[in-house]
């Protein structure tokens, strides 16, 4: 059998996941979705879910990945955001969000499939039959594959954390073909595939990484074992049961794994690995170190982000050389450090740090080109990471401008979490920033202050959060304050209230 997609006892030859796909490209032209317009993904890692997302290619739409953790509020304001005239969700997902689908937006319901209704506990209760909405296979099935030219891939519009409180959506132009061709070579080079490879997805679709790893995968003819949540042994009893060759990880999947007994860690043939990346957060040396111990230098690394896509890379012998080290700037990449007037800086000297597009297409934050022009310098963009570079340009990050929190490779922007908090009608203000956490890198934490006279307890402000944002944006601790330090300007002092948290902890990036 040639190369396939799995999901529990189901496998699918990637021929026939196109077939399907194309179906569904006829399936959306026909409800309306042209060029440029929007569909909304809501599902867990899933069969279903590549269908989707390669069928609104076909039609050059953009797919948008909505984080499945999302609460109603939440994802209502990324489908009126985004425009989107489909919604295809998980029949689980559905109900606990039908209220907030904004009129007109014609939804599509899969089935939640057994392998993932088993490893949340999900109930046949949880995802009664839908009344009145389209059911997936059956809808997809109804329609001829599409048979037009395809037309130019816009990708995804992936929405991020939002920094003034509401996520916001980059969305990237379309290239010509041909740029669109030289892209996704290099992408496959990136991550090291080649025809035949077989890799295990274990991180969520909605990830911007994940899903460009996935999809990366595919063009290169690869397979791919779909696992719907992460579990250190279940990982590597997959790698010996299906050869595993290649995987895209994060720094907290390692620390698990780490975590292992020995006789568990030893206890699985591993030798078919490859080629394993990881990235989307910064890894501790001694975790690094370990990984590459027990695995091999068969380890690469890298640093970018959704605005910039992947721009340094470094072997296990570079890093070793260099610990600490993201690599170097990616071939048609420039990296740079800028200080806070837009200088380049030498090496060694930590500043801002600027990577150019390459032959990625330009991007805008939907709805939001200002914020977009702001974070720009002479044609190269910022995620507002901190860092150096040493004499031979290698990237060592140091630390983020902003306030970003990344927890378990996920990012988290504390305006959105403040924004929510001081919706509580005890709290006068409050200030959400990352503490240390050993697993997940980081957690959340919130200092508070009440409204005079007002008395509230952490757990009592945690169930008021937990129906309105994500389970992981929920601070982990909070603190309360007579009065959050402020400057002249009446500002808030973060780092200040930051600084304690942080005193004592050793944090090797």
């Amino acid at each position: 059998m040639g190369s396939f997609v799995e999901s529990g006892d189901r496998r699918i030859g990637t021929k026939a996941l196109r077939h399907n796909a194309a179906q569904a490209a006829t399936g959306l032209e026909a409800l309306g979705v042209g060029e440029g317009d929007v569909i909304a993904i809501m599902m867990r890692n899933d069969l279903a879910y590549f269908e989707a997302l390669l069928g609104a290619g076909l039609v050059g739409a953009y797919a948008v990945s909505i984080n499945w953790h999302f609460k109603t509020e939440e994802v209502g304001f990324i489908l009126r955001d985004s425009d989107a005239k489909v919604l295809v969700i998980h029949a689980d997902l559905f109900r606990s969000c039908q209220s907030s689908i904004p009129e007109g937006t014609t939804t599509i319901v899969v089935g939640t499939p057994p392998e993932i209704a088993g490893a949340y506990k999900i109930s046949d209760s949880d995802c009664p039959p839908p009344e009145g909405v389209l059911e997936w296979e059956t809808w997809r099935a109804g329609f001829e594959p599409w048979d037009k030219r395809s037309r130019p891939a816009r990708g995804n519009i992936t929405y991020t954390s939002g920094t003034t409180g509401k996520p916001k959506g980059v969305r990237r132009e379309a290239l010509p073909p041909e740029a669109q061709k030289e892209a996704g070579a290099l992408t496959e080079l990136w991550f090291g595939n080649r025809p035949g490879m077989k890799t295990i997805v274990n991180g969520p679709l909605y990830h911007s990484v994940v899903n460009t790893y996935s999809r990366a995968t595919l063009r290169s003819d690869g397979s791919m074992v779909l696992l719907p949540r992460f579990d250190p042994e279940e990982l590597l009893q997959s790698i010996e049961r299906h050869k595993i060759t290649h995987l895209h990880l994060v720094p907290t999947m390692f620390v698990r794994l780490l975590r292992l007994p020995e006789s568990v860690r030893q206890k699985y043939d591993l030798s078919s690995l490859e080629y394993v990346i990881h990235g989307a957060a910064p890894c501790p040396v001694e975790v690094k170190r370990q990984m590459i111990e027990w695995w091999g230098p068969i380890i690469y690394e890298y640093y970018g982000a959704t605005e910039f896509g992947m721009a340094t890379r470094c072997d296990s012998h570079e890093w070793l050389d260099r610990p600490g080290t993201t690599g170097q700037a990616w071939p048609g990449r420039i990296v740079e450090i800028h200080d806070d007037s837009g200088n380049k800086l030498p090496p060694g000297e930590v500043g801002e740090v600027y990577v150019s597009l390459g032959i990625l297409a330009d991007f805008t934050y939907h709805n939001q080109d200002q914020q977009r022009r702001e974070i720009e310098r002479s044609g190269l963009v910022t995620a507002g990471d901190m860092g150096y570079l040493d004499e031979d340009g290698y990237l060592f990050l140091t630390d983020r401008k902003r306030d970003m929190i990344i927890s378990g490779g996920v990012n988290i922007y504390p305006a959105e979490v403040e924004s929510v908090i001081c919706d509580f009608p005890k709290v006068a203000d409050c200030a959400v920033f990352g503490i240390p956490n050993e697993e997940f890198g980081e957690s959340v934490a919130a200092v508070v202050q009440l409204v005079p006279g007002g008395a509230a307890t952490d757990a009592e402000l945690q169930e008021f959060l937990r129906d309105r944002i994500a389970g992981y944006k929920i601070p982990r601790r909070v603190d309360f304050c007579e009065a959050l330090p402020r400057d002249d300007a009446g500002k808030i002092r973060k780092r200040d209230i930051r600084a304690p948290y942080w005193r004592d902890a050793t944090r090797n990036i």
